[in-house]
């Protein structure tokens, strides 16, 4: 190819690699004479950091709704979207503010801030004011500058949400997998988290834990116990904890738990109204930080001054309807309960086809495993594409979270139904004492979760049925 074409600033790649040294090291040794030769434009290079596929569970939502559009039957069991509407007061109050334009805080908007420290400092019983809050557009956009800003080794139980993950690759942070097990329910174990960071022998050294609970993509939640333990451990090795809790307002006891009650120095609590607000688009995240912890809000904060400063002002004085209206306490209840008849009638169909289960405690998902049933594939990858290709039903793989590709795991999101009618339907159930019975589950959710309902079936068939090549 010849260099006719090309701009003169770009004509001598040899006087550039004279003036800029680094363009003789990689990554630009080889990329930046693809960039010369392939346009005459701007050259083609990327930071290494930056070449990450798409969400995983973005990019199976996009592949379902393509498929739908063709108009193939799709079962979307793979993006954890909530079902159920935006609260009406929350409704309300985004159209009444809708004028507000002017720029707010960096932080966030100070009343909205002080009905999240009020609401957290009720149930976790840890004094929070407002000046321990940051509002963000998501709490996606917080974890990545809370890991641009603290340089730390990131811990992560296996299995954890898809984006922990790739978020500290591009920061260039190390990740490090804790292994769990379904026969301990998901839970990481404090041996666990003891034994790493004791052969590590660096004490001092900056750790990040990421927990979630209730778990996307296992369902599995911490009681008391767990987190007093893992409070301990995170405590002798000063461990910064991030408590992803986004999922506390859907745990179905309605009693949910947070390390932050027994270690509230050294956690940063992750909250937002995406889950049991059903807002996920609003795109509005919390964290609350212990006062301790003060110098890392501010650095998050200067760095949000510079990338996105402000969330949306209408949605903030909005989201405040979230934390003190009096209709929110029975929307909550009611989620609750449409989520145990659903996950029960999931689980338990799933079980009875022989498939593994640990049933959920909260949130929108289960992590089915399928070892030992089939014999056509050892990755889940491809099992996974081939239940799509096959029933119809979107799942996501569970090397996305982190188990080994070898293990056949599927997250399951049991999410694909109208949660408004769904809501309106309770009434016709009787109490809440019925929503454990076996056949008020079914039942439920055959009318009302009806795609969920017969994704389980055809899941069921699929592994008895299918050979890797077509059905038996």
């Amino acid at each position: 190819v010849s260099f006719d074409s090309v701009h003169p600033l770009w004509c001598c790649v040899d006087c550039w690699r004279l003036q800029y040294p680094i363009l003789n090291q990689p990554p630009f040794l080889n990329s930046l004479e693809l960039s010369f030769v392939n346009m005459a434009g701007v050259p083609q290079v990327l930071e290494p950091r930056s070449r990450v596929p798409p969400s995983a569970t973005l990019a199976i939502n996009e592949l379902s709704a393509k498929l739908i559009k063709e108009g193939k039957k799709v079962h979307k069991l793979g993006l954890g979207q909530s079902p159920f509407p935006v609260p009406p007061c929350m409704v309300a109050a985004l159209c009444e503010h809708a004028t507000e334009k002017a720029y707010i805080s960096v932080q966030g908007l100070e009343p909205l801030r002080a009905a999240v420290a009020a609401s957290s400092s009720k149930w976790r019983k840890v004094n929070v004011t407002a000046n321990d809050v940051m509002i963000g557009p998501g709490t996606k956009e917080l974890i990545f500058t809370l890991q641009l800003c603290y340089p730390a080794e990131l811990l992560l139980p296996s299995p954890s949400w898809v984006s922990y993950g790739p978020q500290a690759g591009i920061c260039g942070r190390k990740v490090t997998w804790l292994p769990t097990t379904a026969e301990e329910g998901w839970k990481l174990s404090p041996a666990v988290l003891d034994e790493h960071c004791s052969k590590q022998n660096t004490p001092g050294a900056p750790r990040l834990l990421v927990i979630n609970y209730p778990c996307n993509p296992s369902g599995m939640t911490f009681n008391k116990a767990d987190v007093e333990a893992l409070a301990v451990v995170c405590r002798k090795h000063r461990i910064l904890v991030l408590s992803d809790e986004i999922y506390c307002g859907v745990t179905y006891n309605g009693n949910p738990v947070s390390i932050s009650t027994y270690y509230p120095e050294g956690t940063i609590v992750l909250d937002g109204i995406s889950k049991w607000a059903g807002a996920g688009g609003w795109r509005m995240g919390t964290f609350i930080f212990a006062p301790e912890l003060n110098w890392l809000l501010k650095a998050m904060c200067g760095v949000a001054s510079e990338t996105f400063s402000c969330v949306a002002a209408p949605i903030q004085y909005a989201a405040i309807q979230a934390y003190v209206h009096r209709d929110m306490p029975q929307f909550l209840l009611d989620q609750r309960r449409v989520l145990v008849l659903i996950a029960g009638y999931f689980t338990s169909t799933l079980q009875k086809g022989g498939i593994k289960v640990v049933p959920p405690a909260g949130g929108f998902y289960v992590l089915a495993d399928f070892s030992g049933l089939v014999s056509w594939t050892k990755n889940s990858d491809e099992f996974a594409q081939a239940l799509l290709a096959e029933t119809g039903v979107a799942t996501l793989a569970g090397t996305h979270f982190g188990r080994p590709a070898e293990e056949i795991t599927l997250r399951c999101a049991f999410v694909d139904f109208d949660g408004e009618a769904a809501l309106a339907a309770l009434a016709d159930i009787g109490p809440p004492e019925q929503d454990t019975n076996p056949a008020v589950q079914a039942a439920f959710a055959e009318k009302y979760c009806h795609s969920v309902f017969v994704a389980a079936n055809k899941m069921v068939e699929f592994t008895r049925t299918y050979n890797g090549k077509g059905r038996l």
